[in-house]
């Protein structure tokens, strides 16, 4: 998502405790697991075993600790997840090979997030901006235009963070929901390990009525899958939409563009934007950059500009819009590889679009993990959730609902799934 710069928050942050902090082990073995017992080592340096989470103390925001979460499966693969903004802070998956990679981009510290996330404009002016760097967005994920919507004939103003004049609500206004420091819980299944997470964003924050409760529950399976389970409940009328917003990179974090990587998108009809990336309707695919039925590379047609649509190409210096997803239920949403290592992404839903984002916005000025800079290109991401700017269309068929009333409950689960496959790998939808 392109990003809104905002003055700096009313609350402050407190310094962050390094990484090394000790670990607090809540071991989880599940037992019987025939590929467990190998016990092979990875590139990551860790023997693949049992399934586990622990955590270790990772630092204070918002006057309140923050724990870093790391889980691992049976078959190598690691998610390490903080309670600050429910963000996925690295992901870690085999390669073709077997050796592991960290395919989403991040920071090493808290610190660096609480600054990217809540004290703009950071490390300066004129920089990449708010990133949200893996965070679960809410309690409205994308853009609302003019900064407000009506509902049951109340209008609500809401805190404007992004566009001409901040004339739009980005993800939920500043200091949403990637900011607040969740209750956590680990958890124990038959076949995976899991973090729920819990956070009540209160009535009249940033404008939003309700009081909302959100459970999001992080779930890593054998399968080399990551779940993501949403629940929310609200005492009053309210608008909802959820996603998370981690940023890929099949061939590993900063390792350069991702314009050779493959994706594909069980998509016919994506939505134009104005020129503050507002959607104006909806248009085919064909004929078109945006048609990503066969799998291509993401940068065989991002600088276009002469082609159909490709105007919206210069607007957004790349792919920051919502395809419409074909189909109901809980399907498969888009497919994507690294030709050059074979990893390769599944991503599954039960929601109607997906944002696709290509990290227009990165400068340079951010460092990640591996202690590299990002720049534009650098990753993409694939925010699964309702269309942007969805409440100045309620009672649109075409529009599916994001209105949550009392006694109602939202539910929605995203899988991000991991495999490997050949460089000639292809799939269409």
């Amino acid at each position: 998502m392109q990003i809104g710069f905002r003055s700096p928050p009313r609350l402050r942050i407190l310094a962050c405790a390094s990484v090394a902090t000790a670990t607090v082990a809540i071991m989880l073995a599940t037992g019987g697991l025939a590929q467990a017992a190998k016990h092979h080592k990875s590139a990551h340096g860790k023997a693949h075993g049992h399934l586990s989470i622990s955590k270790q103390t990772w630092g204070s925001a918002n006057g309140k600790t923050v724990d870093l979460y790391t889980l691992r499966n049976g078959h190598g693969m690691i998610v390490k997840i903080t309670n600050y903004g429910g963000v996925v802070q690295s992901i870690w998956v085999p390669d073709r090979t077997g050796a592991l990679k960290n395919v989403a981009l991040g920071f090493p510290k808290l610190s660096d997030y609480v600054n990217d996330f809540q004290n703009q404009p950071w490390p300066a002016s004129g920089g990449s901006g708010d990133t949200y760097f893996g965070g679960i967005i809410g309690r409205y994920a994308n853009r609302i235009a003019n900064h407000s919507f009506t509902l049951n004939g109340h209008t609500y103003q809401l805190v404007g963070n992004n566009g001409t004049n901040n004339i739009n609500t980005l993800h939920g206004g500043p200091d949403a929901y990637n900011t607040q420091v969740w209750a956590a819980t680990p958890e124990k299944l038959a076949n995976a390990v899991a973090l729920k997470l819990t956070y009540t964003d209160p009535n009249g924050k940033n404008g939003f009525p309700g009081d909302v409760t959100t459970e999001v529950t992080y779930t890593l399976t054998n399968a080399n899958a990551l779940q993501i389970s949403y629940r929310a409940t609200t005492d009053a009328p309210t608008v909802i939409n959820y996603t998370n917003h981690t940023y890929f990179n099949l061939a590993g974090e900063a390792s350069g563009t991702i314009y050779a990587q493959k994706l594909a998108i069980n998509s016919n009809t994506f939505q134009p934007t104005d020129a503050n990336l507002i959607p104006t309707g909806f248009a085919s695919v064909a004929g078109t950059p945006f048609d990503f039925r066969a799998m291509k590379p993401i940068g065989r047609d991002i600088n276009k500009a002469s082609a159909p649509h490709g105007d919206q190409l210069t607007t957004a210096h790349g792919y920051d819009h919502n395809w419409v997803l074909r189909g109901t239920g809980f399907r498969l949403a888009a497919v994507a590889q690294d030709p050059s290592d074979g990893i390769v992404l599944w991503t599954y839903t039960d929601q109607p679009g997906v944002q696709v984002y290509t990290g227009n916005f990165l400068v340079g000025d951010l460092v990640g993990t591996s202690g590299h800079s990002y720049r534009q290109g650098d990753a993409f991401t694939l925010e699964i959730q309702h269309y942007p700017d969805t409440p100045h269309h309620i009672g649109d068929a075409q529009w599916p609902s994001v209105v949550l009333n009392p006694g109602q409950v939202f539910s929605s689960k995203t899988t991000y799934k991991f495999t490997t496959a050949g460089a000639g790998f292809r799939h269409n939808f």
